[in-house]
Order: C-alpha cells, then sequence, then structure tokens
C-alpha cells in the first residue's frame, strides 16, 4: 500500500514514502485521539444520565505528585543539610543511593509508613547519606513537614475545590505517607479544603490496596462508584482505585489541572 502510494505521490518514491508514513501515522493518532475523547465523553454522558449533571458525588486526591510537589530536589536538601553533619556524598550518590535503599522491601513490616514512619526514614536516611547521626535524622524529618519542604503544584487549587464543595460534591486526600501528612497540609494552609484525610499509616493499608480508597469512601460516607481518584501514578492511583471501585484519573494524562478535573465532574469554575 504504501509502494503504491509512493508511485502515486510523485517520482521520488523514498521521499513519497516518508510523507506517507507520516500523513498516515498523524492520520492514525488524530484517529486514535478522536476515539478516547468520543468514549470518555460517552461515560461522563452516561453517568449524568445516572446522577444529573455532577458525574461523581466525590473526589479523592493524591498528595505527593498531585495535590503538592517538592520544592527542592530531595539529594540537595540530604547534602545541604547533612553538610554540617559530616555527609560528604555527592547529590548524585545521594539519589542514586536514596533510589536504591527506596526500591529495597522493607522487611520490618508489610507497611514503609506505620505511625511516624521514623523507622523506615532513618534507614533511608543513612543508606542514602552515610550519616547515623540522630540530630541530622530529626533535622531533616522536621524540616518534610514544613511549607519550606513543599509546595501546592495547581495554584488555582482552592478555587477549585471551593466550586467542587460548593457544588456538593465531597474531597478527600488518599497518600501513601505517615503520620506528618496532617501538619504538613495545615502548614500549607490547605487542610480546610478537604471533609477527609485517609493516610496509609493510619489506615495501615498502602496503594494500590483498595483498602485506603475505601477507607476514603467510608470517610465520606459515599459508595465507591460514586468516587474519582486523581494521582500521577498508573499502578498505585489508577489501578487500586479502580480495584476498589471507584473511577481513576491519571494526573498528567488524563487532567492535568483541578480545573479540568472540575470540569469533567461537571463544575464549572
Amino acid at each position: 500500500m504504501a509502494l503504491i502510494a509512493a508511485r502515486i505521490l510523485g517520482s521520488n518514491s523514498r521521499t513519497a514514502l516518508r510523507r506517507w508514513c507520516r500523513f498516515s501515522y498523524s492520520s492514525a493518532s488524530a484517529a486514535v485521539a478522536e476515539v478516547e475523547s468520543t468514549e470518555v465523553k460517552d461515560y461522563a454522558d452516561y453517568r449524568r444520565s445516572l446522577y444529573g449533571q455532577i458525574t461523581h458525588k466525590a473526589l479523592l486526591v493524591d498528595a505527593v505528585g498531585t495535590l503538592v510537589l517538592p520544592s527542592q530536589p530531595m539529594a540537595q536538601i540530604y547534602r545541604t543539610i547533612g553538610e554540617k553533619y559530616g555527609v560528604e556524598y555527592s547529590e548524585n550518590e545521594i539519589l542514586s543511593r536514596y533510589r536504591r535503599a527506596y526500591g529495597q522491601p522493607w522487611g520490618k513490616s508489610r507497611l514503609r509508613y506505620v505511625n511516624d514512619g521514623k523507622p523506615f526514614w532513618q534507614y533511608i536516611v543513612s543508606y542514602s547519606t552515610g550519616c547515623s547521626d540522630p540530630q541530622y535524622f530529626e533535622e531533616l524529618y522536621n524540616y518534610y513537614m514544613t511549607d519550606k519542604a513543599w509546595h501546592l503544584n495547581d495554584p488555582e487549587a482552592e478555587e477549585v475545590f471551593r466550586a467542587l464543595r460548593k457544588s456538593g460534591v465531597k474531597l478527600a486526600v488518599v497518600s501513601n505517607f505517615d503520620t506528618r501528612l496532617r501538619p504538613l497540609l495545615r502548614a500549607l494552609n490547605c487542610d480546610t479544603w478537604f471533609d477527609a484525610v485517609a493516610v496509609s499509616a493510619e489506615v495501615a493499608a498502602e496503594k494500590p490496596n483498595p483498602t485506603i480508597f475505601l477507607k476514603a469512601c467510608e470517610l465520606l460516607d459515599v459508595k465507591p462508584e460514586d468516587a474519582v481518584h486523581v494521582g500521577d501514578d498508573r499502578r498505585n492511583d489508577i489501578w487500586g482505585a479502580r480495584d476498589a471501585g471507584c473511577d481513576g484519573w491519571l494526573w498528567g494524562s488524563d487532567v492535568h489541572t483541578f480545573k479540568e478535573v472540575a470540569q469533567r465532574i461537571g463544575v464549572q469554575v
């Protein structure tokens, strides 16, 4: 087919073939995007036929990577704070060792974050930096509970969440985190935006375990099928939410802003 097209398009078959391939690829991509867009619209219309203008009664939001982001690279902070405690590893070395430690099975518990999560984080910090000084660990641990360490991902989040709640949509944070999450949300002045917070350290279940999503729905007094979860991790957030019976939208792919999330739910901001 492509060779025939090359002959039709001109004498220079190689150039024509490349043009044909680019045309075919672009056409296929456009067709896929159109199908996906139609499917999303059809599903939204289906939900509205069941529930009215609002497609979901509750919005569940992932914390790190969706609601909030680190303000500086982790290795930079570990290195900067650690210099006065004798940390000599470079930022690249710290990052490499951190990834290696974080990726290993945590043998002391099936959960990484139990209560304050300190045993897990002491291991991570010590392995990543080669420093086991308890004062260093405490300073680093407490730093990540402040508004210096984190910032809101979407500057329009407050306005959007206010509009959602005004429209009757309940909100909850669902996060794999230790007990520092609540004081962190207070430090960022966003704790009052949510009706509930489901933290893995308190629920004793980490995403993608459906239990944490079901707990969030229980706290909001909604059925899982009436909730949609938004997060940046396909496995933990999307697959986990769907295993619990919720809808799931991937941040950075399905949606890119909370305003877009609200519009998909049926709330104009």
